[in-house]
């Protein structure tokens, strides 16, 4: 069950000890590199999660999986987390904790999914546009194919959403049919 404020607790003091280590690059990329790990393999996230699995083994695990990849500064949290028996929320600490590092560098997600994949030169096109529209400092731009838009895009950023997408007009056209609008001027 996700639990958004204990991760906060947790990577806020992950980056507090990285700050004061200058260590704060070092373990952004450290967690960039846990956040990619438990996106990319259900395996690993199921293991953090169960309970059958001994604490001693999940962390020889995540040692076999992290090592030579990941600093000593988040090698002993990782541990940490075990010893409290907290690694079943490793994945959301390691989002909370790039989301705080965004907030201090001052960098801004902005989220595009479209129903095919787009190339490079257009993700830096809007990647740019983005930064000149809202003034943002910097843009991270994350990509996300859903064909169930058919075509258009969405944009998110800040909580705001753009919907620019087929299905979204088609919804709109539906509801102008079932409301039956016309029917009434006939008359």
């Amino acid at each position: 069950m996700p639990n958004p404020r204990l991760a906060n607790r947790y990577a806020k003091s992950l980056v507090d000890l990285a700050i004061e280590q200058n260590q704060l690059e070092l373990v952004y990329n450290d967690m960039k590199y846990l956040q990619a790990v438990c996106k990319g393999s259900k395996d690993f996230v199921n293991l953090l999660k169960s309970p059958i699995i001994k604490a001693d083994k999940k962390v020889a695990i995540i040692e076999a999986i992290t090592a030579s990849k990941v600093t000593t500064l988040t090698n002993l949290f990782t541990k940490l987390l075990v010893a409290k028996s907290r690694e079943r929320d490793l994945p959301e600490i390691a989002a909370a904790f790039v989301d705080q590092y965004n907030v201090i560098k001052g960098i801004h997600k902005v989220v595009l999914t479209t129903a095919v994949e787009i190339g490079e030169e257009l993700k830096n096109s809007i990647k740019a546009k983005a930064e000149a529209v809202k003034s943002f400092g910097t843009v991270e731009l994350e990509t996300k194919v859903d064909q169930s838009l058919i075509g258009g895009f969405v944009l998110e950023f800040e909580n705001n959403s753009i919907d620019a997408s087929i299905s979204r007009d088609l919804r709109d056209v539906k509801k102008q049919f079932a409301k039956n609008i016309f029917v009434s001027n006939l008359k």
